[in-house]
């Protein structure tokens, strides 16, 4: 099975993106499932919306996977029982939370079940990330040992935790939310790929995908300031491919995917 992974759309720029390269990305790399992290997908940049959530499925998504922004556009709330194809993380506190926190799509003969984690280093202290992996990984397992971990957290060490703890028990665990994509990518010991940061899918010319102004006056002043995206032209695209057996789960390779100014798609 091959999988394309994309990183957080972020804001009208992103989901552009999405529109324009992954239907192209899908024709060249003939992924089976394709997996898109859409929870700073709003003009806004925080949350998602229900057209938005449609056109990133439209452009070719199969899962789209949130983060610590899910509940920030409250409109998520009129839609997310209703879907099998959006899922939240999965650690969420709470004993009645909207939405769910994996969810599994048939791949050919496959089935490949894909999981949504937070981590809690410099994040809201959610329910306990590992803990929450372990239960969720051991009932999968018993269906299918095809197992995608979209982990949305802040710090490097976090994600490279969970990925060693999870070795040879899910087939990848691929990092988003810093925006920024890493240079990691492998697949630890023939069994899971990893890879820190999948690195966001949005405007390139801000700061992480917002306007710089405001950014750097907060650093020179250190006071609160409205951070708004930004909405230039050059964009940029981020992500992995990954191949995995579908009867071990584990994968076989991965790499990156990465399209802006300086790294054109010309296939």
């Amino acid at each position: 099975m091959r999988i394309l992974f994309i990183g957080d759309v972020v804001g009208d720029r992103g989901v552009q993106m999405i529109q324009t390269y992954l239907p192209q990305l899908k024709r060249d790399l003939k992924p089976q499932a394709t997996i898109v992290n859409g929870e700073n997908s709003t003009p806004v940049g925080r949350g998602i919306s229900q057209k938005i959530y449609k056109q990133l499925l439209a452009s070719g998504a199969d899962v789209v996977t949130m983060g610590n922004h899910t509940w920030d556009n409250k409109e998520i709330y009129d839609f997310i029982d209703d879907t099998t194809k959006l899922v939240r993380p999965a650690n969420f506190p709470g004993e009645d939370v909207p939405g769910r926190g994996w969810t599994k799509l048939k791949v050919n003969q496959a089935t490949l079940a894909v999981i949504n984690l937070q981590g809690r280093v410099f994040l809201p202290p959610l329910d306990d990330p590992f803990a929450v992996a372990d239960k969720l990984v051991t009932e999968i397992r018993k269906e299918t040992p095809v197992i995608f971990v979209d982990f949305h957290g802040e710090v490097t060490s976090e994600k490279r935790a969970i990925a060693l703890y999870l070795k040879g028990r899910v087939s990848a665990v691929v990092g988003t939310h810093t925006h920024v994509q890493t240079n990691d990518a492998q697949v630890i010991d023939h069994q899971t790929a990893f890879m820190s940061d999948a690195g966001m899918t949005g405007p390139s010319a801000g700061i992480l995908g917002m306007q710089p102004a405001s950014v750097i006056s907060r650093f020179l002043n250190q006071r609160p300031a409205r951070y708004e995206v930004e909405t230039s032209e050059p964009g940029i695209m981020s992500g992995c491919v990954i191949d995995i057996n579908d009867e071990t789960g584990h994968a076989t390779k991965i790499k990156s995917v990465l399209i802006d100014d300086d790294h054109p798609y010309d296939r």
